[in-house]
């Protein structure tokens, strides 16, 4: 059928300016979310130096014996978390023994049984999900200890399901929401991101995934990869996997996300033989938990750009508070500390020159306080 030239034109004309509006709606919303990333970062880089946990409880429980069982203590988390447990177990009075699940599934299930066998007054979980445990967690239950986990799943606060108490942890969205969007800003919205994570943990798989989902809501930012590697052999696996994903991605690799700094632990080598400046690209920022060595690497631009650390001595004394709650038989206390990404532009503002995050904001004396100590 013959369709005359004009409204041929006219059509055109009117595709044209719809492409054009569409292309100016995609832009503005693309700055709209790089400007609200940009936010949420700026905020979460602030000075942690204001208390907003709790300020009343039950007093001391005397003479209690407590187990904190670590997934693994060469996780530096857990480590520091389980010397929190210990620094506060003395404030409060309490004997505290600590063993080590050692990175295995076997191990973690000898580590628990081990705890039970002792009937402490009260058990830590720490850094392994309840999940994989449930017959030892059935018996803890039965035999009324009470559990208080730390990263023991994906949300604060109790699980009736599992048998905790409490889990003490930061909120898992706003920890990948902040190490995405430092990606998503620092790359001017164009990151092409790998993500690295251990899906026989729960809250990893969670954490990895929540990333991703940020990640996939930039417009023009790309995940390359979603790497899940057991994070107990990063030791062994990252330096040739860090050469495949060269291999793979190239130039087009600019940012590395991951659940836990110990990924990034065996990276710098593989990257620096392959010409990767320590403050260049691909720039790796962790999802927790701030570890002594990501600090460092922080510190000295080498291979790490930033973490979103747990403070864990802080939480090690919030686990301690929760248990006395459980032996008080009251409510958890309700409190999740805030997000904090470090930088290398503040990574000597909270913990001072040590390689931690550890806010000052009082806590040891608010906890004293409330234990009447």
């Amino acid at each position: 059928m013959f369709q005359h030239p004009v409204r041929i034109q006219t059509r055109l004309r009117a595709v044209a300016l719809a492409s054009a509006t569409m292309g100016l709606v995609g832009h503005a919303l693309a700055d709209e979310f790089l400007d609200a990333a940009s936010k949420r970062v700026q905020a979460s880089t602030a000075p942690a130096d204001k208390w907003d946990g709790p300020t009343s409880g039950p007093k001391a429980a005397a003479g209690k014996t407590i187990v904190f069982v670590a997934g693994d203590l060469k996780n530096g988390g857990i480590l520091g978390v389980s010397q929190g447990v210990e620094d506060a177990g003395k404030t409060i009075g309490w004997s505290v023994r600590t063993i080590d699940g050692q990175g295995t599934v076997s191990g973690r299930t000898a580590a628990l049984n081990q705890a039970l066998a002792l009937k402490p007054g009260g058990i830590v979980v720490g850094g392994f999900d309840t999940t994989e445990q449930k017959v030892a967690f059935e018996a803890a239950a039965k035999s009324g200890i009470p559990l208080v986990g730390w990263h023991s799943g994906e949300k604060p606060g109790p699980n009736a399901t599992a048998g905790l108490f409490a889990n003490v942890t930061t909120v898992t969205d706003d920890v990948a929401d902040i190490a995405a969007s430092w990606a998503v800003v620092d790359s001017g919205g164009k990151a092409g991101v790998v993500i690295f994570t251990d899906s026989q943990y729960a809250i990893a798989l969670y954490k990895a995934r929540a990333m991703e989902a940020v990640i996939k809501k930039c417009g023009g930012c790309t995940v390359l990869s979603f790497e899940d590697s057991p994070i107990a052999e990063s030791s062994t696996r990252m330096p040739q996997l860090t050469t495949s994903l060269l291999q793979r991605f190239g130039d087009k690799w600019t940012h590395s996300l991951a659940i836990n700094d110990l990924y990034f632990d065996f990276m710098g080598p593989t990257l620096q033989a392959a010409g990767k400046k320590g403050d260049g690209q691909p720039k790796a920022v962790s999802a927790g938990d701030g570890s002594e060595a990501a600090y460092q690497r922080i510190r000295t631009k080498r291979y790490q750009a930033g973490t979103v650390p747990e403070p864990l001595n802080m939480q090690g004394w919030q686990i301690v508070d929760e248990l006395n709650r459980a032996f008080a038989k009251v409510a958890w206390s309700g409190y999740s500390p805030k997000v904090h990404l470090v930088t290398p532009d503040n990574v000597g503002k909270d913990g001072g020159p040590k390689n931690l995050f550890d806010p000052d904001n009082g806590y040891r004396n608010q906890y004293k306080a409330i234990w009447g100590k």
